[in-house]
């Protein structure tokens, strides 16, 4: 019987400095953003500060801070708020818009933080959501109308005074991109105190530094499409050393609409679900927050779009897409780079 094919991913450039005399690995877990995340690291000897404490805590902030599902949230108070209002941004919150209106700007608006009420209308956001008894799709009227409010309720960043416009009924949603912020957060406060072998994760999406006491990188299997029938595309394998991974997919959050799966990822500039048979895209950067952010602009951009787009920019990214019951796999070049032979 012949083994399965298997592609390898390995990083271009390799730090081999080990792990300190003595280190032991360490876990440390947790729950935020409405999921789990998770801390491999090389813990050295006499290491005494409170890991758990620290790296909740800097979750917490965030969640504090950009969470669409906490009422109270620096985020919902935002969208509740009068029209011509400007909102002072801490750190982290404009750290994450500043990233994501540039990925709307350099996408045409395949991207968008501000799609929060194209979320709601198809039910993926925090409340009438699409698997509660009495949802029902909205039609193309619907689409059209919200699609229009939008047009002139566009916020702006002041970026001298870090500040956020409120034109009055924008809403923000930052589910595709805090996330990947969320884990770069933890890897930047594990560097802080010194430590530099560890993979850090928040609900799927990670990143990784180092090695572990046998010398090996922390290898991470890269998301598949569960619901496909047995197709040629291999299983692949990333050596997570300065390396971040983010797979946004179909099959995560979706319903059956006009014959036609309507997943969580929205075309912000159509207003409905993507329908380009893309079932996953998974990209390889050295921020989490990047890779997590153009995981879905490139979903939404398609393969005819996205991969340009992706090669221009030296991005390293596989796109997964659907064909009768199997899947195509296409990639750019700086992902054929990583593979090992």
């Amino acid at each position: 019987m012949s083994s399965p094919m298997r592609a390898v991913l390995v990083p271009l450039e390799i730090d081999p400095a080990p792990p300190s005399p003595g280190s032991r690995l360490h876990l440390l877990a947790g729950v935020s953003m409405g999921t789990d995340w998770s801390v491999r690291l090389m813990l050295p000897p006499a290491f005494d500060a409170d890991l758990q404490g620290v790296l909740q805590e800097e979750l917490d902030q965030i969640v504090a801070q950009m969470s669409h599902w906490d009422s109270a949230s620096l985020l919902s108070r935002y969208n509740r708020a009068p029209a011509g209002t400007w909102h002072a941004l801490p750190p982290q919150f404009f750290a994450v818009m500043d990233y994501a209106l540039s990925v709307r700007e350099e996408t045409g608006g395949a991207y968008d933080p501000a799609a929060g009420a194209l979320v709601n209308l198809w039910g993926f956001g925090p409340s009438s959501r699409y698997d509660q008894a009495g949802f029902y799709a909205p039609d193309r009227e619907l689409v059209a109308a919200v699609l229009a409010e939008r047009q002139g309720r566009r916020p702006r960043l002041d970026r001298d005074s870090r500040a956020l416009y409120q034109p009055g009924g924008a809403i923000l949603d930052l589910s595709s991109v805090a996330k990947g912020y969320a884990v770069d957060c933890l890897a930047q406060r594990l560097e802080a105190l010194g430590l530099r072998h560890y993979l850090a994760e928040v609900g799927g999406e990670l990143r990784g530094a180092g090695v572990k006491h046998d010398g090996q990188p922390w290898w991470v299997e890269l998301e598949g499409v569960p619901d496909t029938a047995a197709s040629p595309v291999p299983q692949s394998v990333v050596a997570l050393h300065g390396l971040a991974v983010a797979t946004s997919g179909d099959y995560r959050r979706y319903f059956h609409h006009a014959q036609r799966r309507a997943s969580h990822t929205l075309d912000p500039r159509t207003g409905f679900p993507v329908a380009n048979d893309v079932a996953s895209v998974t990209v390889l950067a050295p921020s989490c927050m990047a890779a997590d952010a153009l995981s879905t602009a490139l979903t939404v951009m398609g393969v005819e779009a996205g991969l340009p787009f992706a090669e221009q920019r030296r991005l390293a990214v596989r796109y997964l897409v659907r064909e009768g019951e199997g899947l195509r796999e296409v990639h750019t070049k700086a992902w054929r780079a990583l593979l090992q032979d």
